[in-house]
C-alpha cells in the first residue's frame, strides 16, 4: 500500500505537469457546459419537455472525462511505458508491474470523478440543474461506462505494438466517441441518419444510459444499451489480460 501511495504521488504530479488530461477531462466539459447553458438557458430541451436542454445533456457531458481518461490517456500512457521498459524494470523489483497500471487507473479516475463533481456544481449554482432521476441509477451507470471505457484503453495500451500505434488507434477511436456520440454535438440534434451510424459507437450507448438515468427515464429503455457495454467491458478486459504486452 505504501508503494501504491507513492507511486500514485509521483504519476499524478506527472499528470498535472502536462495539462492534457486537466484541460480535457475538466476544464473542456465545462466550458461546453457553459456555452450551451448560454445558448439554451434553462428552456425546456423541447416543446413540452418537462426537462431542460441542460438536463437532457449532463450525462453527456459528464462523459467526456471518462472518455478522455480510458480511451485516450490510459492506452498512451501504458504503451509509452512498455516502449520505456518502464514496465519490464518493475517486473525485478518487489513492486508487481500490475501497481503502476492500477495506479494509472486511479488517477484517470480521480479525473472523471472531479469532472463530474465540478459539472455538477456549476450546473446546479449556474443553470438550476436538478436531478430528476435516481442518484445510484445515475452512479451505477456512471460507472458501467467507465469500467467499459477504460476496458477498451487497457486492451489498446496491452496490445499496440509501441506508443505510436498506440496512439493511433487511441485517436481513431476517441475522436469519433467525442464528436458524434453525443458528448459534445447533442444526439437529439442529428438527423436520423446519423443517429443510426453513432449508434455502433460504444461511448453513445452509455450515454444513453446516463441520460435515462438523469431523467428518469424506464431504463428498460437503455437495456440493450447496458446489455452492450457490460459486454464490452467483458470482452475489452479478456483480450487485454490474454494479450497484454508487458515488454
Amino acid at each position: 500500500m505504501k508503494s501504491y501511495r507513492t507511486i500514485l504521488k509521483t504519476e499524478l504530479k506527472l499528470s498535472l505537469r502536462g495539462m492534457d488530461m486537466l484541460i480535457f477531462a475538466v476544464i473542456m466539459p465545462i466550458i461546453v457546459l457553459v456555452v450551451l447553458g448560454i445558448i439554451y438557458g434553462i428552456k425546456p430541451a423541447f416543446e413540452g419537455a418537462s426537462y431542460t436542454f441542460i438536463q437532457q445533456s449532463f450525462g453527456a457531458l459528464a462523459s467526456i472525462a471518462i472518455c478522455a481518461g480510458g480511451v485516450m490517456g490510459l492506452p498512451l500512457v501504458v504503451s509509452d511505458y512498455r516502449s520505456k521498459q518502464i514496465l519490464k524494470r518493475f517486473k525485478v523489483t518487489p513492486i508487481s508491474p500490475v501497481t503502476i497500471l492500477i495506479v494509472e487507473v486511479t488517477i484517470y479516475f480521480l479525473y472523471a470523478l472531479i469532472s463530474l463533481l465540478t459539472l455538477l456544481a456549476v450546473a446546479v449554482l449556474f443553470f438550476g440543474f436538478k436531478m430528476q432521476g435516481s442518484i445510484l441509477q445515475f452512479i451505477l451507470g456512471w460507472i458501467l461506462v467507465m469500467v467499459s471505457m477504460f476496458s477498451i484503453g487497457m486492451m489498446v495500451g496491452g496490445i499496440a505494438k509501441n506508443s505510436k500505434i498506440a496512439g493511433i488507434l487511441a485517436s481513431v477511436l476517441y475522436f469519433p466517441m467525442l464528436i458524434f456520440s453525443g458528448a459534445t454535438v447533442p444526439y437529439e440534434i442529428m438527423p436520423k441518419a446519423m443517429q443510426n451510424v453513432v449508434d455502433i459507437l460504444p461511448l453513445t450507448q452509455g450515454i444513453k444510459i446516463l441520460k435515462s438515468a438523469t431523467l428518469g427515464l424506464p431504463m428498460d429503455n437503455v437495456l440493450l444499451s447496458i446489455l452492450a457495454m457490460v459486454a464490452i467491458a467483458l470482452i475489452c478486459s479478456f483480450v487485454a489480460i490474454r494479450l497484454f504486452k508487458w515488454e
